[in-house]
């Protein structure tokens, strides 16, 4: 809300007046559904998060997760090693720490992309697994209903990989971005 400024209808410094307060509801009151959802964070599923404090995935989750990105909602993060064959070693125990930190407070973890519920609205796929899956994981996640996905460097192993996933989410209507730091981060 607005705040009126020393002096200002009477009101002292920082200080909101009702007749602002009102104007301010009233104002919300006119958004489109439109306006509405572009407010509504986006939901995000990180697939391949990495292990914690070296991961790339890790390091988008925990920005995600600590409310440094407003715009982006993490629910879902697909790790298939921590999860799945590496659960046992000790970074598998590293990366249990990371989870049963951050799963009760509502992201859910999983070991496959099968089990990551549907989304009920449009839904962001981070990929941040290994080079040589990216372009299984790209058409999995777009095939699992994604609208958006952010893509790690290098994307895949090759330009005709990179080709036919570009064709791919072409195809389906779906927006690719390849993840630069320089780019997307401050």
């Amino acid at each position: 809300a607005a705040m009126a400024s020393s002096g200002e209808r009477g009101a002292p410094a920082g200080v909101a007046t009702i007749e602002i307060a009102i104007a301010a509801l009233s104002l919300a009151e006119l958004l489109t559904p439109e306006l509405q959802k572009q407010l509504t964070p986006t939901d995000v599923m990180i697939i391949g998060c990495g292990l914690p404090k070296r991961g790339m995935g890790w390091f988008h989750a925990t920005q995600m997760l600590n409310g440094e990105c407003p715009s982006a909602k993490l629910n879902n993060i697909v790790e298939p090693w921590f999860l799945g064959g590496g659960k046992d070693g000790p970074a598998g125990q590293e990366f249990a720490e990371f989870k049963n930190e951050w799963e009760p407070k509502g992201c859910g973890f999983h070991a496959s992309l099968d089990t990551v519920p549907p989304p009920t609205g449009p839904r962001m796929a981070l990929i941040a697994g290994r080079t040589a899956d990216n372009p299984k994981l790209l058409r999995d996640v777009i095939e699992a209903g994604c609208t958006k996905v952010m893509l790690e460097k290098p994307g895949a192993t090759t330009v005709a990989d990179l080709e036919s996933m570009a064709a791919f989410a072409a195809e389906k209507g779906v927006d690719v971005y390849m993840g630069y730091n320089k780019n997307i981060a401050s």
